[in-house]
C-alpha cells in the first residue's frame, strides 16, 4: 500500500516508532531511581533532634512468606515444616539483599540491627545517615522508629500469696471443665510480647520452657529474649539480659492469666486458663516503653528463637517457636509506627501456623477507636474486654477498622478484662483490668483447644473459627452502620469466650452428606457444592462424584448454607447441625443444569 503524498511511509513510521521505543527503554533503564521517601515522622523528628536519631530502612524487595509456601506446596504442612521452610527462606533472602548495605554500614562505623521477619534494618544516624541511604538503590523508604510509652494499667497488688478461689474470669470462660476432661494445655507453648516476666513466681516457675524441675536447673538460652539488651536493663533486673524479668508487672500479670498454677499452695492458685501449657517470653518494652524495632525482634525470636547474643540468621531454632503469642500492646502510627511494615512481620508469623492474639484497645466506648496496631489487623485474633456479669466494658474499644478504610469488624471476641487476678513480681497477686487482661484469656483458650485437639495446631483459619463459632453471642447495635442489634458487631465480636463450647466441638465434628440429582432422579456428578457458615461465614467446597454425593466429613455445630449454583440455576437450602451428628440432604436441580458435561473433578472436600 502506499503512502499519501507528504506523509511517511508505513514502514518509516514503524521504525520511528520502534526506535523511539528502544530509546525510550534504555532511557528508562540509565535513569537512576529517585530516592528513597522518608516517612512524615521520621523528617519531623530528624528537624527537631540534637544528635542521631534511631529509624528503621525497609529495603525495596521484600519476602512473599504466603507466595513461598503456596509454591512449595507447604501451606498447609505441619507447622513445624512450615517455620523451617519460612526462617531458611526469610533469612536467605535478606541476607543476601542486605549484605551490600550493610558492608557500607560497617565501613562508615553505623550501628544497626538487621531483620529478616521482615527486610529491614534498625539504623542509629542523622540527617546526612539518612540522606546518603535514600540514595542507595536498594532501599525503599525510611521510616521512624519511634518510643511510644504504653502506660499499662498498674495492677493492684494483694497482701497474700494464696487465692482463696479461682478468678472469675477463668471459671466464666468454663477452662474448669475442659481441665476435668484432662486437657489443660498439655504439649502447647504460649509466648509473652510484654514487660517481662518474673520467672520465678511460684505460680509460674512450674510451668516455664527453661526450668528442668527434674534437675532443677534452668537454661534460659532460647527461652527468653531481651529486644533492648544489656543496655535497657533497669536496676530492678539482672545485669545479664539472657535472665528474664519485668520491670514493670504488666507481662507477669499476662502471663500468669495464661498459665498461672502453684502446686505447691493450699488451693493451687489456679489463674491460669491452660495451667500445664508452658510459657516462654520476650521484653519488648523497656519501662514501659516500646519500639517498632522492639516488637519486630520479638517477633523474630518468635519465629526461630535463638540466644540473647546469638545471631537470628543463623542460630535460630524454628522447632522451638511457640504455638500462640499474646500481644498486650499497641503501637499508634500518629506517633511514627509504620501500619505496613507491623502487619508484614505479623503476616509472616502467621504464615508459619503461629496464632497472634492482641488486645483490641482501651480507647472506647467510641465507635472506630480499634485503631492501633497490632489488633487492627485482620491477621490478628483481636479481644475485647467485658466484667465479670458479661457487660462490655466502658474502656475497651470498638470497631469498625476506619484508619486503612477497610471498615473490617473488629474486635474478633470478647474474655474478662476488668478486675483481673493474677500473678504479680515477688510472688504476689493482684488485680489489674483493660484488654491487656482480656487478651491472655483468649492465647490460654487456644492451648486448651489444641491441647485437646492437636490436630487445630497450627491450622489458624479453623481454630479462629472454632474459637469465634462457639463464643456466646451477644446483640449489639452501638458500633453498627444502621444501629441494629445483631452478632457479630464491633462491640462484642462474635461474643464471650466459651472454651468448653469450643472443645466440644473440635472434639465431635459433625459430617453433611449433600446429594445433587436432576429433576428426572439421576445423581448430578462432578458438581461443586459449597457451604457457608451463617455466623463465622467460613465457607467449604466438595464436588459430588458418581453418586451424585459431596462429603464434607468435618464440619462443626451450627447453621448452614447449602448452596449448587451451575449455569446460572442457583438452589440452596438451609441446614442446622448438633454436635457429632451425621446428616444428609438432596438437592434437586432442573434437568437443564447438567445439558452439558462438565469435567474435571476436584477434590472431595475443601479442607
Amino acid at each position: 500500500m502506499s503512502s499519501p503524498p507528504g506523509h511517511p511511509s508505513w514502514w518509516a513510521v514503524l521504525a520511528l516508532l520502534f526506535l523511539l521505543g528502544a530509546g525510550g527503554t534504555a532511557a528508562a533503564e540509565r535513569e537512576p531511581p529517585g530516592p528513597a521517601p522518608v516517612a512524615p515522622p521520621l523528617a519531623k523528628e530528624l528537624a527537631r533532634a540534637q544528635g542521631p536519631v534511631s529509624f528503621l530502612v525497609i529495603l525495596s524487595e521484600q519476602p512473599d512468606p504466603v507466595g513461598y509456601l503456596a509454591q512449595q506446596g507447604l501451606s498447609r504442612s505441619h507447622p513445624r515444616i512450615r517455620a523451617q521452610a519460612l526462617y531458611t527462606y526469610l533469612t536467605t533472602f535478606a541476607a543476601r539483599r542486605q549484605a551490600a548495605l550493610r558492608a557500607w554500614l560497617d565501613a562508615q562505623g553505623v550501628p544497626y540491627r538487621a531483620f529478616y521477619v521482615v527486610n529491614a534494618l534498625e539504623v542509629t544516624g542523622d540527617a546526612g545517615l539518612v540522606a546518603a541511604l535514600r540514595r542507595r538503590p536498594e532501599v525503599g523508604r525510611l521510616v521512624a522508629n519511634p518510643r511510644v510509652a504504653l502506660q499499662p494499667p498498674t495492677p493492684v497488688a494483694s497482701r497474700t500469696a494464696v487465692l482463696p478461689d479461682i478468678p472469675y474470669g477463668i471459671r466464666y470462660t468454663r477452662a474448669p471443665q475442659v481441665w476435668l476432661q484432662g486437657y489443660r494445655g498439655q504439649g502447647i507453648v504460649v509466648a509473652s510480647q510484654d514487660t517481662g516476666v518474673d520467672w520465678e513466681h511460684p505460680a509460674l516457675k512450674p510451668r516455664y520452657r527453661g526450668w528442668d524441675p527434674a534437675t532443677r536447673t534452668v537454661d534460659h538460652r532460647y527461652n527468653w529474649y531481651d529486644a533492648w539488651g544489656a543496655a535497657g536493663r533497669p536496676t530492678r533486673c539482672a545485669p545479664d539480659p539472657q535472665v528474664p524479668c519485668d520491670d514493670n508487672g504488666h507481662g507477669t500479670h499476662t502471663v500468669g492469666t495464661m498459665v498461672g498454677s502453684d502446686p505447691g499452695s493450699p488451693t493451687g492458685n489456679q489463674v491460669g486458663m491452660a495451667p500445664e501449657a508452658r510459657w516462654i517470653g520476650c521484653r519488648n518494652m523497656n519501662r514501659g516503653v516500646g519500639t517498632p524495632a522492639s516488637y519486630m525482634a520479638c517477633f523474630q525470636f518468635f519465629l526461630a528463637p535463638h540466644p540473647q547474643d546469638g545471631d537470628p540468621f543463623t542460630e535460630g531454632d524454628p522447632a522451638r517457636a511457640p504455638h500462640v503469642i499474646n500481644n498486650s500492646w499497641y503501637c499508634p502510627p500518629e506517633e511514627g509506627c509504620d501500619y505496613e511494615t507491623l502487619r508484614q512481620v505479623v503476616q509472616t508469623v502467621d504464615a508459619a501456623g503461629i496464632l497472634v492474639v492482641g488486645s483490641g484497645g482501651n480507647n472506647g466506648p467510641e465507635c472506630a477507636s480499634v485503631r492501633y496496631p497490632i489488633g487492627a489487623y485482620p491477621e490478628v485474633f483481636s479481644v475485647a474486654a467485658h466484667n465479670a456479669t458479661g457487660q462490655i466494658a466502658y474502656f475497651s474499644s470498638r470497631g469498625p477498622v476506619a484508619v486503612d478504610g477497610s471498615r473490617r469488624r473488629k474486635p474478633d471476641l470478647s474474655a474478662p478484662g476488668v478486675d483481673v487476678v493474677s500473678t504479680l513480681p515477688g510472688g504476689q497477686f493482684g488485680a489489674a483490668s483493660g484488654t491487656s487482661m482480656a487478651a491472655p484469656h483468649v492465647a490460654g483458650a487456644a492451648a486448651l483447644l489444641w491441647s485437646a485437639a492437636p490436630r487445630l495446631v497450627g491450622q489458624l483459619d479453623e481454630t479462629r473459627r472454632l474459637l469465634a463459632g462457639s463464643a456466646t453471642p451477644v446483640l449489639d447495635g452501638q458500633c453498627e452502620p444502621d444501629g441494629e442489634a445483631r452478632s457479630p458487631n464491633n462491640v462484642y465480636g462474635y461474643g464471650r469466650l466459651d472454651v468448653a463450647a469450643a472443645v466440644a466441638m473440635a472434639l465431635a465434628p459433625a459430617q453433611l452428606t449433600v446429594q445433587v440429582v436432576m429433576s428426572d432422579g439421576r445423581p448430578a456428578t462432578n458438581v461443586p457444592v459449597h457451604i457457608v457458615d451463617t455466623r463465622t461465614g467460613a465457607l467449604d467446597r466438595a464436588i459430588t462424584g458418581p453418586d451424585g454425593r459431596a462429603v464434607f466429613p468435618r464440619v462443626y455445630a451450627g447453621t448452614y448454607r447449602v448452596r449448587v449454583d451451575r449455569f446460572g440455576v442457583d438452589t440452596q437450602e438451609t441446614v442446622s447441625l448438633a454436635l457429632g451428628e451425621q446428616a444428609e440432604i438432596t438437592l434437586v436441580q432442573p434437568y437443564a443444569l447438567l445439558l452439558f458435561p462438565v469435567y474435571g473433578p476436584g477434590p472431595h472436600g475443601s479442607r
